[in-house]
């Protein structure tokens, strides 16, 4: 057997969908399917022990329960060690097409890129199936990951369809990618540590009458202090650490100026009116030019930030 593709597929409450998923997978996308319960309550491990008579697939039982995060990562491990070359994540409810994989994958196998994601967002018409919750939701944590991951023209991070190069994958500090369901947005942020090439394939999403164990709503929130630790520790990491250019200055006189001029201007604003006392105009212009100035700095980095795009694949310097 090649062992160039194999698929995990994390399963937790899942039984209606996964035997049929499957059964859906054409041999020539897959030469392996590991199957990872994630001490699924509904036991869809057992159940595709007993129904599935496929032989590229392998049922891997995790003894307690790792989280979607820590089951697709135990996947690939076992992927690895296989001698797998691209690894894939799908979900086990269906709203992944198998028929999509080969688009999925062209970017990895031509050499084009290290990971690959589907993109929901690509046109209008992909998106009448989405729930407007969803949608609303999936648009604000696009945005966030934006910010926390630095590629900027990366959208649907929750998405998990995904693809990856085994040699990057191994690159990986496994341990710090979260286990839960930030794990589609981590990786994002720990592939852009090591500068790796990510691409957003389009890819329409299916929906039907399945449940996704992801309520945006709550993730929104629960994200977006994740979101937050990420983007403080990618910018020191991109602008201090790993580099010091025209954005790291951008930044810092930035930061300073427009600082220095919201908290000037506000303390004699409140000093004016607790004194009863009109503020000068040269102390209102002291405040306005350089928060100005400090704010057209910043946009001037965040400009920069998003400019920059890693365009060779890592798993070519290996």
């Amino acid at each position: 057997m090649t062992k160039e593709n194999a698929i995990i597929i994390p399963c937790y409450n899942v039984r209606e969908h996964i035997v049929d998923l499957i059964a859906r997978i054409p041999s020539n996308v897959a030469d392996c399917i590991y199957v990872v319960d994630d001490c699924c309550p509904q036991q869809s491990g057992k159940l595709v022990q007993t129904s599935c008579t496929d032989a590229r697939v392998k049922v891997i039982f995790n003894e307690r329960n790792l989280g979607v995060g820590g089951a697709v990562k135990r996947g690939f491990i076992e992927a690895c060690k296989d001698g797998f070359r691209i690894l894939i994540k799908m979900d086990g409810d269906g709203q992944m097409n198998p028929l999509d994989i080969p688009k999925l994958i062209k970017p990895l196998k031509e050499g084009f890129a290290d990971y690959t994601k589907s993109n929901r967002f690509f046109s209008p018409r992909a998106l009448k199936g989405m729930p407007t919750v969803r949608l609303i939701g999936n648009g604000a944590l696009s945005f966030l990951t934006k910010l926390s991951s630095g590629y900027w023209h990366v959208m649907d991070p929750t998405n998990g369809f995904l693809a990856i190069h085994s040699n990057v994958f191994a690159m990986l500090e496994l341990e710090r990618i979260d286990d839960r369901f930030f794990f589609e947005s981590d990786l994002l942020c720990r592939l852009h540590l090591i500068d790796a090439v990510v691409e957003d394939v389009p890819i329409p999403a299916h929906y039907g009458h399945e449940e996704s164990n992801l309520q945006v709503r709550n993730a929104l929130f629960s994200f977006a202090r994740k979101h937050l630790s990420r983007t403080v520790r990618r910018i020191i990491y991109d602008y201090f650490v790993r580099d010091f250019n025209v954005g790291s200055v951008q930044l810092v006189f930035g930061l300073i100026l427009f600082v220095f001029g919201l908290v000037f201007g506000i303390s004699h604003w409140i000093n004016g009116l607790i004194n009863h006392m009109p503020t000068e105009v040269g102390t209102i212009m002291l405040a306005i030019l350089p928060t100005i100035l400090g704010f057209q700095l910043l946009l001037s980095a965040i400009n920069y930030d998003i400019a920059y795009r890693t365009k060779t694949p890592l798993h070519k310097l290996i």
